[in-house]
């Protein structure tokens, strides 16, 4: 059990790749979404009547081409179940990959990095200026992939590209707080601030792209404001660990 909780990001991100494959899969097992009738009219050549219907689901998966009050399998049974198998298998390891990473927050707090020898001034003004850059290149990044989900995962691509949002600029907002964040503090600490950040830019990005409605404007805006709300909050954070410090130093 050791050996899985330490290695609980390499399983979560093998739970989101493969999520993503499963979810791509059943996607192009499924009707074309922007041609249904003429992914039926090839699935079924020679039928006289006209598609009255189309069914799809995605968990089981499966899909129908309804031809009057006749149902045709437009997926076959034995590759739904298999796919279904494979879908329950991805959806252990990830809620697995999930509770290990979440538990690593209140993980051992590792050795204490100290101030010395550093330039505070200049660590602080990097992680401002450059990590707040990195943190919107990594958003507008983010919103291309957005894009590919919706158009090739369907719903569970929405929704795995969602988790792997939450998980992925709370690991970078973490990378970037080891990188060039406050100090003194330990591994937990950079681990929690990370985390917090990345994970109030997302929402501020995710606010932006909503009120805005049009994809075009909400990535000309969402990934700015992402940025300036990272900038805000590592400057308060930053403030909040220089005035602990402060604080132990006259006690």
């Amino acid at each position: 059990m050791e050996w899985v909780r330490r290695r609980a990001g390499s399983l979560l991100g093998f739970g989101l790749l493969g999520g993503f494959v499963w979810a791509t899969v059943v996607g192009l097992s499924m009707p074309s979404w922007f041609e249904p009738d003429e992914s039926c009219a090839r699935k079924f050549p020679g039928s006289d009547r006209d598609v009255s219907a189309i069914r799809t689901s995605w968990f089981p998966p499966s899909a129908s081409c309804v031809y009057g009050d006749q149902v045709r399998p437009y997926l076959s049974p034995a590759r739904s179940v298999v796919l279904s198998v494979i879908g329950v298998l991805l959806l252990i390891v990830l809620v697995t990959g999930l509770v290990l990473t979440v538990r690593r927050l209140r993980g051992d707090t590792g050795p204490l990095r100290t101030a010395d020898g550093i330039d505070l001034g200049h660590r602080r003004r990097s992680h401002l200026m450059f990590g707040a850059l990195d943190m919107g290149v990594a958003l507008a990044l983010l919103g291309f992939a957005g894009l590919l989900a919706i158009v090739f995962g369907g719903v569970p691509g929405v929704i795995l590209f969602a988790v792997s949002a939450l998980v992925g600029l709370s690991a970078f907002g973490t990378l970037l707080d080891q990188h060039m964040g406050p100090l003194p503090g330990t591994a937990r600490d950079s681990r929690r601030r990370g985390t917090v950040a990345g994970l109030a830019t997302l929402l501020v990005a995710a606010a932006a792209t909503v009120l805005l409605h049009t994809a075009v404007r909400s990535m000309f805006w969402a990934v700015p404001l992402g940025a300036i709300a990272y900038a805000a909050i590592v400057a308060v954070q930053w403030s909040w660990v220089s005035r602990a410090s402060r604080v132990r130093c006259s006690g």
